[in-house]
């Protein structure tokens, strides 16, 4: 059941900022806003204490933020800096892990390849890299389509424009990995 609740709140953190979009043409700012308080209670709810990343935890209190602005100051504003405040925390994460190493996609690749030689290391560390400029890129152009965007181009680069630039950045990195991989044996993540 907990899954369920969990796979749920994914769909609808997903679908954010269409959810914004069609909730503005329907529903009054209150109800936006307790609603994504709810939301935001129910992700804190179903995260494990001590199991669950801190990253996880900030997203929500991100969330819970941007519903209690909504509810205090009475303003759709600060409904549109929910998309800025999460890739600004995984530019922290990527960055963070950048710093203190491993490398976060060390981490990933090594859950299923636990013995990555050098060459393999240098190159998520790399990806890594790649991820940090994605979220940096990718947030400020959120960050430009809050501040001076209608509302129908915030939702189409938030609900769509950018994941449809992640998963090619997914496909791009894929394709690389598999070319590295068969040019200097193992080179990366599974």
């Amino acid at each position: 059941m907990k899954r369920l609740l969990a796979g749920a709140i994914w769909c609808l953190l997903l679908a954010y900022p269409l959810i914004i979009y069609f909730g503005l043409q329907e529903l009054s700012l209150q109800q936006i806003g307790l609603t994504v308080a709810f939301v935001a209670g129910l992700r804190l709810l179903s995260l494990r204490p001590g199991g669950t990343p801190i990253l996880h935890y900030l997203l929500a209190v991100s969330l819970a933020a941007v519903a209690l602005f909504t509810l205090l100051a009475d303003r759709a504003e600060g409904l549109r800096y929910y998309p800025v405040a999460v890739n600004a925390l995984l530019f922290a994460v990527f960055a963070a892990s950048l710093w203190r190493g491993p490398s976060l996609v060390e981490r990933m690749a090594r859950l299923t390849e636990p013995e990555l030689p050098p060459n393999a290391v240098a190159y998520t560390r790399k990806v890594t890299v790649v991820w940090c400029l994605f979220f940096m890129v990718n947030g400020l152009t959120s960050l430009y389509t809050a501040l001076w965007g209608s509302l129908e181009l915030w939702t189409l680069y938030n609900g769509l424009i950018s994941y449809l630039f992640m998963a090619a950045l997914f496909a791009v990195e894929w394709l690389v990995r598999c070319r590295v991989k068969g040019g200097h044996g193992n080179a990366g993540t599974g």
